[in-house]
């Protein structure tokens, strides 16, 4: 399993991200840095209003946040239409054993070696 500070696993095709075996799209690849970076900033301040309209209990300010939580993943393409031209289906937040992609995580976590750190050395233990 990555480490949350390490980069998303992302599918080969791009698409998705796997998180804890669970697929979830993706950002749209072909928007510009620009473009997406003012679409991160925008979805960062609107999750920090969801958790203030939590806190608060506020649910009007609640609803408002979510929505720009929404409008923001629609535009940076994780929900909403696909990004995607070729007519696949969304396969988001799907577990990632009941998709296509199940074979090549197999694959691909049956390759990932656990850490082999040495053993540790404590002197006059034996």
């Amino acid at each position: 399993m990555a480490r949350r500070d390490s980069p998303p696993l992302h599918t080969p095709d791009g698409r998705y991200i796997v998180v804890r075996g669970r697929l979830w799209r993706a950002a749209n690849p072909h928007l510009s840095a620009e473009v997406r970076a003012t679409l991160v900033r925008a979805l960062m301040a609107a999750r920090r209003d969801v958790k203030q309209a939590r806190a608060g209990n506020d649910a009007d300010a609640l609803r408002a946040a979510r929505a720009r939580v929404h409008a923001a993943k629609v535009g940076l393409g994780e929900r909403g239409p696909v990004w995607w031209t070729d007519g696949a289906p969304d396969l988001g937040r799907r577990e990632i054993d009941d998709t296509p992609y199940a074979d090549w995580y197999r694959e691909r976590e049956s390759s990932v070696a656990p850490p082999s750190d040495p053993p540790i050395q404590l002197s006059g233990v034996t």
